[in-house]
């Protein structure tokens, strides 16, 4: 597996988080669940807090929604 570093690794953590609030949004049978499972728990421990996990889900909600909450 890659090892990503610094600036690579916080931008895999904002891609994962992004994705998975893009996924949540899709209507139906667009949503799927075992895509967001896999992709809340990265593999590797990506994301070691559920403080940095709610870090990364707010900059996402940001990114797809352009609101803060």
């Amino acid at each position: 597996m890659a090892e990503f570093r610094d600036r690579d690794l916080h931008l895999v953590k904002k891609a994962l988080a992004i994705a998975v609030l893009a996924i949540a949004r899709q209507p139906g049978p667009l949503q799927s669940a075992s895509d967001q499972s896999d992709m809340k728990a990265p593999p590797g421990g990506l994301i070691e807090a559920d403080v940095e996990l709610e870090h990364y889900a707010h900059a996402a909600r940001l990114a797809v929604t352009g609101k803060t909450d």
